[in-house]
Protein backbone atom coordinates (compact mmCIF):
# COMPACT_ATOMS: atom_id res chain seq x y z
CA UNK A 1 0.00 0.00 0.00
CA UNK A 2 1.31 3.44 -1.12
CA UNK A 3 1.26 5.52 2.41
CA UNK A 4 -0.22 9.16 1.87
CA UNK A 5 0.20 12.20 4.67
CA UNK A 6 -3.43 14.25 4.37
CA UNK A 7 -3.24 17.59 6.32
CA UNK A 8 -6.64 17.73 9.04
CA UNK A 9 -6.31 21.42 9.26
CA UNK A 10 -4.25 24.00 7.46
CA UNK A 11 -4.77 26.98 9.62
CA UNK A 12 -1.39 28.10 11.83
CA UNK A 13 -3.83 28.24 14.81
CA UNK A 14 -4.25 24.27 14.25
CA UNK A 15 -4.46 23.14 18.10
CA UNK A 16 -1.71 21.50 19.89
CA UNK A 17 -1.63 19.31 23.21
CA UNK A 18 -0.03 21.27 26.28
CA UNK A 19 2.97 18.74 25.46
CA UNK A 20 3.63 20.18 22.09
CA UNK A 21 5.13 17.46 19.61
CA UNK A 22 7.47 20.35 18.12
CA UNK A 23 9.35 20.94 21.72
CA UNK A 24 12.76 19.67 21.89
CA UNK A 25 12.00 17.67 24.74
CA UNK A 26 9.45 15.46 22.72
CA UNK A 27 12.10 13.06 21.65
CA UNK A 28 13.27 12.10 25.31
CA UNK A 29 9.48 12.09 26.10
CA UNK A 30 8.60 9.74 23.85
CA UNK A 31 11.65 6.87 24.31
CA UNK A 32 10.18 7.40 28.31
CA UNK A 33 7.25 6.40 27.43
CA UNK A 34 7.90 4.01 25.13
CA UNK A 35 10.12 1.90 27.70
CA UNK A 36 7.57 2.39 30.27
CA UNK A 37 4.12 1.24 28.53
CA UNK A 38 4.77 -0.43 25.00
CA UNK A 39 5.37 -3.71 26.52
CA UNK A 40 2.14 -3.23 28.45
CA UNK A 41 0.20 -2.08 25.11
CA UNK A 42 1.80 -4.74 23.12
CA UNK A 43 0.39 -6.91 25.63
CA UNK A 44 -3.18 -6.06 26.04
CA UNK A 45 -2.88 -5.56 21.63
CA UNK A 46 -2.58 -9.24 21.90
CA UNK A 47 -4.86 -10.56 24.26
CA UNK A 48 -7.35 -8.44 21.91
CA UNK A 49 -6.06 -11.24 19.50
CA UNK A 50 -4.75 -8.41 16.51
CA UNK A 51 -3.79 -10.42 13.35
CA UNK A 52 -3.14 -10.58 9.94
CA UNK A 53 -5.80 -8.85 7.82
CA UNK A 54 -7.03 -6.07 10.40
CA UNK A 55 -7.43 -2.60 9.46
CA UNK A 56 -6.27 -0.61 12.78
CA UNK A 57 -6.36 3.12 13.66
CA UNK A 58 -3.73 4.51 15.82
CA UNK A 59 -5.01 7.79 17.49
CA UNK A 60 -2.27 10.14 18.79
CA UNK A 61 0.24 8.18 17.44
CA UNK A 62 3.65 9.93 18.35
CA UNK A 63 7.28 8.69 17.66
CA UNK A 64 4.98 5.53 15.78
CA UNK A 65 6.42 2.38 18.03
CA UNK A 66 3.21 0.69 18.43
CA UNK A 67 1.72 1.69 15.20
CA UNK A 68 5.38 -0.17 13.11
CA UNK A 69 4.61 -3.05 15.48
CA UNK A 70 1.10 -3.48 14.63
CA UNK A 71 1.87 -3.15 10.77
CA UNK A 72 3.85 -6.61 11.00
CA UNK A 73 1.05 -8.07 13.15
CA UNK A 74 -1.54 -7.25 10.51
CA UNK A 75 0.63 -7.41 7.09
CA UNK A 76 0.63 -8.54 4.43
CA UNK A 77 -3.00 -7.74 4.14
CA UNK A 78 -3.82 -5.54 6.66
CA UNK A 79 -2.74 -1.84 7.15
CA UNK A 80 -2.86 0.86 9.96
CA UNK A 81 -3.87 4.02 10.08
CA UNK A 82 -1.61 6.62 12.10
CA UNK A 83 -3.17 9.70 12.86
CA UNK A 84 -1.52 13.07 14.98
CA UNK A 85 -2.22 16.58 14.92
CA UNK A 86 1.54 16.58 14.75
CA UNK A 87 3.15 13.74 12.39
CA UNK A 88 6.78 15.31 12.32
CA UNK A 89 8.11 11.88 14.10
CA UNK A 90 6.07 9.27 11.77
CA UNK A 91 7.90 10.18 8.57
CA UNK A 92 10.57 8.06 8.44
CA UNK A 93 11.09 4.86 8.18
CA UNK A 94 7.03 3.70 7.11
CA UNK A 95 6.66 0.53 6.45
CA UNK A 96 4.40 -0.22 2.92
CA UNK A 97 1.36 -0.80 5.07
CA UNK A 98 1.01 2.33 7.05
CA UNK A 99 -0.72 5.51 6.06
CA UNK A 100 0.01 8.50 8.20
CA UNK A 101 -2.23 11.46 8.53
CA UNK A 102 -2.00 14.60 10.07
CA UNK A 103 -5.17 14.85 11.80
CA UNK A 104 -7.30 16.55 14.69
CA UNK A 105 -9.68 13.99 16.67
CA UNK A 106 -11.97 16.57 18.10
CA UNK A 107 -12.98 18.36 14.68
CA UNK A 108 -11.62 16.78 11.15
CA UNK A 109 -14.11 14.41 9.44
CA UNK A 110 -13.62 10.82 10.22
CA UNK A 111 -11.71 8.31 8.10
CA UNK A 112 -13.65 6.19 5.33
CA UNK A 113 -14.87 2.68 6.33
CA UNK A 114 -14.58 1.21 9.80
CA UNK A 115 -11.67 -0.21 12.01
CA UNK A 116 -11.62 -4.00 13.46
CA UNK A 117 -9.13 -1.82 16.43
CA UNK A 118 -9.03 1.84 17.45
CA UNK A 119 -6.03 2.28 19.89
CA UNK A 120 -5.61 5.55 21.52
CA UNK A 121 -2.74 6.40 24.31
CA UNK A 122 -2.83 8.97 26.71
CA UNK A 123 -4.77 10.95 24.58
CA UNK A 124 -8.31 11.65 25.85
CA UNK A 125 -7.11 12.99 29.56
CA UNK A 126 -5.60 16.01 27.21
CA UNK A 127 -9.35 16.97 25.64
CA UNK A 128 -11.68 18.79 27.55
CA UNK A 129 -14.54 16.99 24.64
CA UNK A 130 -12.78 13.32 25.86
CA UNK A 131 -16.10 11.78 26.15
CA UNK A 132 -17.39 13.29 22.24
CA UNK A 133 -14.02 11.82 21.43
CA UNK A 134 -14.40 8.41 22.73
CA UNK A 135 -17.87 8.69 21.27
CA UNK A 136 -16.58 8.88 18.01
CA UNK A 137 -13.61 6.62 18.12
CA UNK A 138 -16.14 3.78 19.27
CA UNK A 139 -18.19 4.72 16.06
CA UNK A 140 -15.20 4.35 13.94
CA UNK A 141 -14.88 0.72 14.94
CA UNK A 142 -16.97 -1.96 12.81
CA UNK A 143 -19.39 -5.05 13.96
CA UNK A 144 -17.36 -6.93 16.39
CA UNK A 145 -14.49 -4.18 16.46
CA UNK A 146 -12.29 -3.20 19.34
CA UNK A 147 -11.46 -0.32 21.50
CA UNK A 148 -8.02 -0.01 23.54
CA UNK A 149 -7.72 3.27 25.27
CA UNK A 150 -4.75 4.14 27.62
CA UNK A 151 -5.19 6.41 29.98
CA UNK A 152 -3.40 8.10 33.56
CA UNK A 153 -5.52 8.30 36.64
CA UNK A 154 -3.14 10.15 38.84
CA UNK A 155 -6.10 10.62 41.84
CA UNK A 156 -3.20 11.97 44.29
CA UNK A 157 0.22 13.50 43.56
CA UNK A 158 3.27 12.08 43.56
CA UNK A 159 5.49 12.56 46.38
CA UNK A 160 9.25 12.66 47.40
CA UNK A 161 9.86 9.81 49.70
CA UNK A 162 13.08 11.06 50.57
CA UNK A 163 13.91 10.79 53.84
CA UNK A 164 16.25 14.27 54.18
CA UNK A 165 13.51 16.24 52.95
CA UNK A 166 10.42 14.24 54.85
CA UNK A 167 8.79 12.79 51.90
CA UNK A 168 7.96 16.49 50.70
CA UNK A 169 6.25 16.59 47.48
CA UNK A 170 8.30 18.38 44.64
CA UNK A 171 6.81 22.04 44.30
CA UNK A 172 7.04 22.18 40.23
CA UNK A 173 5.42 18.88 40.42
CA UNK A 174 2.24 20.50 42.14
CA UNK A 175 2.56 23.45 39.91
CA UNK A 176 2.90 21.50 36.76
CA UNK A 177 -0.66 19.48 37.97
CA UNK A 178 -2.18 22.96 38.03
CA UNK A 179 -0.69 23.84 34.93
CA UNK A 180 -2.14 21.37 33.61
CA UNK A 181 -5.35 21.08 34.67
CA UNK A 182 -5.98 24.84 33.87
CA UNK A 183 -5.51 23.77 30.48
CA UNK A 184 -8.30 21.28 30.94
CA UNK A 185 -6.26 18.01 31.28
CA UNK A 186 -8.02 15.38 33.17
CA UNK A 187 -5.26 13.47 35.14
CA UNK A 188 -7.84 11.08 36.62
CA UNK A 189 -9.71 10.06 33.37
CA UNK A 190 -8.38 6.55 33.56
CA UNK A 191 -10.42 5.21 35.88
CA UNK A 192 -13.86 6.28 34.57
CA UNK A 193 -12.49 4.58 31.66
CA UNK A 194 -14.73 1.45 32.42
CA UNK A 195 -17.97 3.43 32.73
CA UNK A 196 -17.73 5.29 29.75
CA UNK A 197 -17.12 2.03 27.24
CA UNK A 198 -20.03 0.80 29.24
CA UNK A 199 -22.14 3.72 28.33
CA UNK A 200 -20.87 3.38 24.40
CA UNK A 201 -22.51 -0.01 24.71
CA UNK A 202 -19.14 -1.92 24.23
CA UNK A 203 -19.28 -5.70 25.59
CA UNK A 204 -15.98 -8.05 27.01
CA UNK A 205 -14.36 -5.06 28.74
CA UNK A 206 -11.51 -5.46 30.05
CA UNK A 207 -9.24 -3.27 32.39
CA UNK A 208 -6.47 -3.06 33.45
CA UNK A 209 -4.36 -0.50 36.07
CA UNK A 210 -0.24 -0.13 36.01
CA UNK A 211 1.60 1.08 38.55
CA UNK A 212 5.07 2.23 38.21
CA UNK A 213 7.46 3.65 40.30
CA UNK A 214 10.32 6.20 39.36
CA UNK A 215 13.60 6.94 40.57
CA UNK A 216 16.80 8.40 39.33
CA UNK A 217 17.86 7.07 36.17
CA UNK A 218 14.95 5.46 34.99
CA UNK A 219 12.69 5.94 32.23
CA UNK A 220 10.10 6.93 35.18
CA UNK A 221 12.43 10.50 36.20
CA UNK A 222 13.13 11.06 32.38
CA UNK A 223 9.64 11.49 31.43
CA UNK A 224 9.09 13.97 35.17
CA UNK A 225 11.91 15.63 33.78
CA UNK A 226 11.22 16.15 29.98
CA UNK A 227 7.30 17.38 31.30
CA UNK A 228 8.44 19.69 33.66
CA UNK A 229 11.48 20.93 31.50
CA UNK A 230 8.66 21.60 28.72
CA UNK A 231 6.38 23.15 30.72
CA UNK A 232 8.74 25.23 32.82
CA UNK A 233 8.00 28.70 31.48
CA UNK A 234 4.40 28.19 32.39
CA UNK A 235 5.17 26.72 35.81
CA UNK A 236 7.62 29.73 36.96
CA UNK A 237 4.70 32.05 35.66
CA UNK A 238 1.88 30.59 37.67
CA UNK A 239 4.46 32.42 40.63
CA UNK A 240 4.09 29.78 43.16
CA UNK A 241 7.55 28.44 42.00
CA UNK A 242 10.90 30.54 41.34
CA UNK A 243 13.26 29.85 38.93
CA UNK A 244 15.90 28.07 41.75
CA UNK A 245 13.12 26.04 43.04
CA UNK A 246 12.52 24.96 40.09
CA UNK A 247 15.92 23.76 39.32
CA UNK A 248 16.18 22.50 42.39
CA UNK A 249 13.28 20.31 41.77
CA UNK A 250 14.77 18.92 38.66
CA UNK A 251 18.14 18.08 40.03
CA UNK A 252 16.73 16.17 43.12
CA UNK A 253 15.04 14.06 40.23
CA UNK A 254 18.78 12.69 39.39
CA UNK A 255 19.22 12.01 43.45
CA UNK A 256 19.99 8.62 44.23
CA UNK A 257 17.42 8.37 46.63
CA UNK A 258 14.21 9.75 44.81
CA UNK A 259 11.56 7.42 44.11
CA UNK A 260 8.04 8.80 43.10
CA UNK A 261 4.98 6.62 42.31
CA UNK A 262 4.16 7.64 38.45
CA UNK A 263 0.58 7.63 37.64
CA UNK A 264 -1.38 4.55 37.25
CA UNK A 265 -1.93 3.80 33.52
CA UNK A 266 -5.42 2.12 33.30
CA UNK A 267 -5.81 -0.13 29.82
CA UNK A 268 -9.27 -0.43 29.02
CA UNK A 269 -10.74 -2.98 25.83
CA UNK A 270 -14.42 -3.21 24.62
CA UNK A 271 -15.71 -4.58 21.54
CA UNK A 272 -18.42 -3.62 19.30
CA UNK A 273 -21.34 -5.33 19.02
CA UNK A 274 -23.21 -5.74 15.69
CA UNK A 275 -26.71 -4.09 16.98
CA UNK A 276 -24.20 -1.51 18.29
CA UNK A 277 -25.77 1.83 17.38
CA UNK A 278 -24.21 5.45 17.94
Amino acid sequence: MTTSIAAGHGSPDFPRYILDNAAPQTPARFSALAELYDVSTISHLETIGVTRGWRCWEIGAGPGSIAQWLCRKVEPTGVVLATDIDTRFLQHDRPENLEVRRHDIVTDPMPDGAFDLVHARLVLVHLPQREAVLERMVAALKPGGWLLAEEFDSPSLPGQPDHRHGGAILKSVLAMRQVMLDQGVDPGFGRSLVMHLRTCGLECINAEGRALLARAGSAGTRLMKANLEQLREAIIASGTVSPQEFADDVARLDHEDFMSPLPVMWSVSGRRTAALVT
